[in-house]
């Protein structure tokens, strides 16, 4: 299926309980500048230094948590790499609403409905903070919170910016590098949390349906 035609099969299957935009949304690629992020925008996460995207599938982890895998994949025409960006549910945040420079989100995995989670167990390969999806639409908690922070003078998510996510129960960045799973996921990158800040955990967004931002009334 081309980009096109599931970006219009995404938009179809969202959620009806977060409703509907009041118009077209935006489909994007991720050469596309000053558009904004705004929650319930389906998106892929691309890891910077490798290209790889975030991704997930029903596949539970042989260790740790032994919760659904997340890894970074090398393809960019999966379904299995797209996730929802959605508030904390403690909040008065609503689709449509552009998101801020330190907000704290959850992403949901748009295939699996699980949330991107993370705790202390260890990662399969290199032994850092295990990054999994967990849960469900009536089951979350802080382990799925993660704080936006934009690199550089942004004061709103754009897709065309560099980002960190920072896991606000354990302080670990969401990161990748080039190790590989040679049986769970074969070919594909671990992803887990890393405590220390560097070059190497920086996102961007890239393939998407961006929802336009929701005007006040």
């Amino acid at each position: 299926m081309g980009f096109f035609g599931l970006a219009l099969f995404l938009l179809l299957a969202f959620d009806s309980d977060q409703g509907s935009p009041s118009s077209a949304s935006a489909f994007t690629s991720p050469s596309a500048q000053d558009v904004e992020v705004t929650y319930g925008t389906v998106l892929k996460l691309m890891h910077e230094k490798t290209k790889v995207r975030l991704h997930s599938h029903d596949v539970p982890y042989g260790t740790g948590s032994g919760q659904q895998s997340v890894t970074g994949f090398p393809n960019v025409d999966d379904s299995n790499s797209y996730w929802v960006v959605r508030p904390t549910p403690d909040t008065s945040a609503k689709q449509g609403d552009t998101i801020p420079n330190g907000a704290i989100i959850r992403l949901q995995h748009m295939r699996t409905r699980k949330w991107l989670h993370s705790h202390l167990h260890a990662s399969p390969i290199s032994g850092n903070l295990e990054v999994s999806c967990f849960g469900g639409e009536s089951e979350s908690d802080t382990g799925d919170y993660w704080r936006l922070i934009i690199e550089g003078s942004g004061k709103t998510w754009k897709q065309d910016q560099r980002i960190r996510l920072q896991h606000l129960d354990t302080g670990g960045y969401l990161h990748s590098h080039n190790k590989k799973y040679t049986r769970i996921a074969g070919g594909q990158q671990e992803v887990c949390g890393l405590r220390e800040k560097r070059a190497d955990n920086v996102w961007l967004a890239a393939e998407g349906v961006y929802l336009p931002i929701t005007e006040s009334t």
